[in-house]
């Protein structure tokens, strides 16, 4: 199971709602709205830290 880095929840590789990839790293989203927030700002959730 992955993590989605925007809301925390498990996600299941095999069929995530969405995915994106970043500075060569792949991740997975539980659904289309955490994937949009990500992509528009994706520092903010691969540093770890929560604005």
């Amino acid at each position: 199971m992955a993590i989605d880095p925007v809301c925390k929840m498990e996600v299941d590789e095999k069929k995530p709602a969405a995915t994106s990839e970043y500075k060569g790293k792949k991740y997975y989203f539980c659904a289309p709205g955490c994937k949009k927030a990500f992509d528009q700002n994706p520092e903010k959730y691969v540093a770890g830290k929560k604005k």
